[in-house]
């Protein structure tokens, strides 16, 4: 007890720095975010590119140059939310992922269409999981996996709740007309709940913790060898997501029970999350990191082998789900478990950019795969090859460290 009050004086986290709305509402703003600007997308894509005649893999490319845009935003403002914390960054980053949604809804050709999401991977980088994450970890202290856990756990349920109902939507409107509401939702949730619940004052950061490596930590071994392994990791998780669907299709699913699908992997999120705790708290790091990036290859290389039937398939996507959950955990404490808490920000986006790079290269070059090696079956297969190797990754990089 006395180490935790220690701790909590030391971070100024005390309960009276964490504004008491902060839960819920990052909770809400992370749903929503999640659900309107990155779900949504795979599931209009396919009337998208019947309305406009663009490409498959034109459209694809255009948010993953979101995604791109995002890895590279997320550095200066991990150093942002270090000095200053979440709230300016966060309520503007919402208001900018509303006008960007309004853009892409309204653009006349796909040039137009590429620079809304340019504006969107802005967005995503001040309103997604790693601003959020620094908040907590900063607010929360030594009860942030607690609090990660609950973000995270809310944030699991955005396919969930906007992939079914993105798909209803749009059997009534236009995919235009379906982002255009989309847009007013995220601003009308997203832009107040972030403006009025992350108003306490930023606690000052504790000192950085001993260490007998003086190498600086982006530079170390040990940092690199983490962020090529999570890199390997999130091309193939991001892949499947995005692959799901036409996956999906390919075995007989109507675009609405494949939305479905979709969903209930992110009800196996929340599922997953709920988990992580308890395997935190009996694992060590290199058991936790190994066992999970493995799993997730298992789960991708059932839904490649497996042709059906169609519950099954969904119950695969779910356990994939699952195991996507607890990954998100793992790189959310990644940090702190190793370096403290000191410069979270910054180093958290170090270590997330190439991972977030890879996720942005992960649609379109899923889509680009698939046709190339003959269907998405033959993609998964690769991607949980991919995923073995980061689990090699992973054993070296603990080893050097333990």
């Amino acid at each position: 007890m006395h180490h935790i009050q220690a701790d909590t004086a030391a971070t100024g986290t005390g309960v009276r720095a964490r504004p008491r709305a902060v839960l819920p509402a990052l909770c809400a703003t992370q749903i929503t975010s999640w659900g309107i600007v990155y779900y949504a997308f795979p599931v209009l894509l396919p009337r998208l590119t019947a309305d406009t005649g663009w490409s498959t893999n034109a459209a694809t490319a255009a948010f993953s140059l979101a995604l791109l845009v995002s890895a590279v935003a997320g550095i200066p403002i991990g150093r942002t939310l270090d000095r200053r914390g979440p709230r300016v960054v966060m309520t503007v980053g919402s208001a900018l992922g509303a006008l960007a949604l309004l853009l892409i809804s309204a653009a006349p050709n796909l040039t137009v269409f590429t620079v809304g999401w340019l504006f969107a991977g802005v967005a995503m980088a001040a309103t997604f999981y790693p601003p959020a994450f620094a908040a907590l970890t900063r607010w929360w202290g030594p009860d942030r996996v607690r609090a990660l856990t609950v973000v995270t756990l809310a944030g699991g349920l955005a396919s969930t709740v906007f992939a079914p109902l993105t798909a209803l939507l749009a059997e009534h409107l236009s995919w235009r007309q379906t982002y255009t509401v989309l847009a007013v939702i995220l601003a009308a949730i997203t832009i107040p709940a972030h403006a009025l619940a992350l108003h306490a004052p930023w606690p000052a950061a504790p000192p950085p913790p001993p260490t007998a490596d003086h190498a600086p930590v982006p530079r170390s071994r040990p940092f690199l060898l983490l962020a090529a392994a999570f890199t390997l990791s999130s091309f193939a998780m991001y892949a499947v997501v995005m692959g799901l669907i036409p996956l999906l299709i390919e075995r007989g699913a109507t675009a609405t029970q494949a939305a479905w699908a979709l969903g209930l992997g992110g009800a196996g999120q929340t599922l997953g999350r709920t988990l992580y705790a308890s395997l935190s708290a009996r694992t060590s790091v290199r058991t936790r990191t190994a066992t999970l990036i493995v799993l997730g290859g298992a789960t991708t290389a059932s839904l490649a082998l497996v042709p059906g039937p169609m519950p099954l398939l969904v119950c695969l996507a779910t356990l994939a789900g699952v195991v996507r959950g607890n990954l998100t955990l793992l790189q959310a404490t990644a940090i702190t478990d190793r370096w403290g808490t000191t410069h979270y920000g910054r180093l958290s986006a170090l270590l997330s950019a190439p991972a977030h790079v890879a996720a942005a290269l992960a649609p379109w070059a899923g889509a680009a795969l698939a046709g190339s090696l003959g269907g998405y079956p033959h993609l998964f297969l690769l991607l949980a090859a991919l995923s073995l190797v980061a689990t090699i990754l992973s054993l070296i990089r603990v080893r050097m460290i333990t």
